[in-house]
């Protein structure tokens, strides 16, 4: 359940299926021990489609569901409808994979309440009938996701219009007494190097946690350029500071331009991946020698249905490619 600019899910489903080659090799490489998935984000699309369906089933322990979990998918008007995220869910649990969900885009019933009271029973509500119909099949809530502003201020919603940081406490008590064994999450972007930001999440949540609200994890989304992992490693050690748990949610890294204009031109796929291997690499690794490090999850299947130019494990034929094959050389 994710509010807003604000809640969002992760769910885990048990099951003693074997994981697939990523997933499994990640978690048995860990130095620290305490890795819980390599996982990937999908639609139900991604479900029904034998090859991305494989795919899903082989490699990755782990599902972030694309649109199922929406709050103006579950509530659009009013009223709940939970087909979708059913769906994903009951595939999670059939093939032995964690579920993370993620909430955005508002019905406009909720965005247009005009008063805190209202809001407040709303947030609740919502919050309350999700978690608890899934109680024991989720690992973590995200519950509030990308509420910042980069100068680091608190980002305008309606949330935060009428209940300022409040419904921060609000969303994570009502997760915690809808689902008391979930794990609750915090999340946002632009998390992948010290700055404003950056800073007023990590004062945030340890001024949150201090005050009691139940905060368990921080997830930082990791959307990265070639040659941009340089400060990951560093970033994940002062989120762990906070000590709470932290996972990479939503990684891609999009090519950069090479400064060898000859090369960008002729430089084949595979190359270009070999490259992105390299920073891909750098992340598995920063994330395996954080012991506070849970998990990571690429931000889409095949490189044709990415939001981003070619930044992902599986290329437009959803064939693994070279980024692929270095993070498995990696951890082998």
């Amino acid at each position: 359940m994710r509010l807003a600019n604000a809640v969002f899910a992760s769910i885990l489903v048990a099951s003693s299926t074997v994981y697939g080659q990523l997933d499994a090799k990640f978690k048995a490489k860990g130095e620290f021990g305490g890795k819980i998935y390599f996982g990937i984000f999908a639609d139900l699309a991604s479900l029904s489609n034998s090859q991305t369906a494989y795919i899903i089933r082989t490699d990755f322990g782990e599902i972030t569901p694309a649109t199922s979990a929406l709050w103006g998918t579950i509530q659009p008007s009013g009223y709940f409808n939970y087909g979708g995220f059913d769906t994903m869910v009951n595939f999670a649990q059939s093939n032995g994979k964690i579920i993370l969900v993620w909430h955005s885009q508002l019905p406009s019933w909720v965005s247009s309440i005009g008063d805190a009271g209202t809001l407040t029973s709303v947030i609740q509500n919502h919050i309350t009938a999700v978690a608890s119909r899934y109680r024991g099949k989720i690992y973590a809530w995200d519950v509030v996701n990308e509420i910042f502003n980069e100068d680091g201020s608190l980002r305008s919603s309606v949330f935060s219009r009428l209940l300022g940081d409040a419904f921060v406490d609000i969303a994570f008590k009502a997760a915690r007494a809808a689902d008391s064994n979930a794990k609750l999450y915090i999340n946002d972007y632009n998390l992948d190097s010290v700055n404003a930001k950056f800073n007023s999440l990590v004062n945030f949540v340890n001024q949150k946690k201090a005050a009691g609200v139940p905060i368990d994890g921080v997830g930082t989304e990791a959307h990265l350029s070639a040659g941009g992992a340089g400060g990951v490693q560093a970033a994940l050690q002062k989120l762990a500071s906070t000590g709470c748990d932290v996972a990479i949610t939503q990684l891609d890294i999009a090519g950069a331009a090479s400064n060898n204009v000859f090369l960008e031109f002729f430089e084949d796929a595979d190359c270009r991946n070999l490259r992105l291997g390299n920073d891909y690499t750098t992340v598995v690794k920063a994330c395996l020698n954080n012991p506070k490090c849970v998990g990571i999850t690429i931000w889409g299947i095949c490189d044709k249905d990415s939001w981003r130019t070619p930044s992902l494990l599986f290329n437009s034929n959803c064939q693994r490619n070279s980024a692929y094959n270095a993070i498995i050389s990696m951890l082998s």
